[in-house]
C-alpha cells in the first residue's frame, strides 16, 4: 500500500513520499490540524499542499479500517484541542508583535503547554482505543 501511494504521488507530483510508521493517535492528530489548516490558509499554492497531504493520510485511516463512534468522538476532542492551540499561538505572535509580554502573554505561554498536554492525553487515549502498536511518550523537567 505504502509504495502504491508513493508511486502514485510520484507519478502526480514528481515528488518523494515516505512511508513512516505512526502511532494511531498521532495520524489523527496530523489530519485534525490538516483540516484546521484547510479552513484558515487562503494562499492557493500551500492549500494545495495542506488537501494533498489531507488526502493522503485520510486515505491512511480508511486503509487501516480505523473508524466508528469512538474515534469520531475523539477526533472531535483533538480537533477542538488543536482549534484552541492554532488561536492561543495566534494571539502569542499578535502579542510578540505589539512588544507586549504582560500577563496576558504569560497566561497564553501557560496555556500553550497545558494545552498540548491535554492534547498528548486524547492522543494517548486514541492509542489505547487501536491498541497502536506505536505510542508517542512525552517527558518533561
Amino acid at each position: 500500500m505504502a509504495e502504491r501511494l508513493a508511486a502514485e504521488v510520484r507519478a502526480r507530483e514528481g515528488g518523494r513520499l515516505l512511508a513512516i510508521p505512526g502511532a494511531v493517535g498521532e495520524l489523527v492528530d496530523k489530519i485534525t490540524i490538516l483540516e484546521i489548516k484547510a479552513r484558515r490558509i487562503a494562499d492557493v499554492d500551500k492549500l494545495a499542499n495542506v488537501s494533498r497531504e489531507l488526502a493522503l493520510l485520510e486515505d491512511q485511516l480508511r486503509e487501516a479500517d480505523l473508524s466508528g463512534a469512538a474515534l469520531a468522538a475523539k477526533k472531535g476532542e483533538l480537533a477542538a484541542v488543536n482549534e484552541l492551540l492554532w488561536d492561543i499561538e495566534d494571539e502569542i505572535r499578535v502579542c510578540e508583535k505589539n512588544a507586549d509580554f504582560g500577563e496576558g502573554f504569560i497566561a497564553l505561554a501557560r496555556a500553550v503547554y497545558t494545552t498540548n498536554d491535554r492534547r498528548a492525553a486524547i492522543k494517548r487515549e486514541i492509542n489505547r482505543l487501536f491498541d497502536s502498536a506505536i505510542v508517542e511518550e512525552k517527558a518533561y523537567a
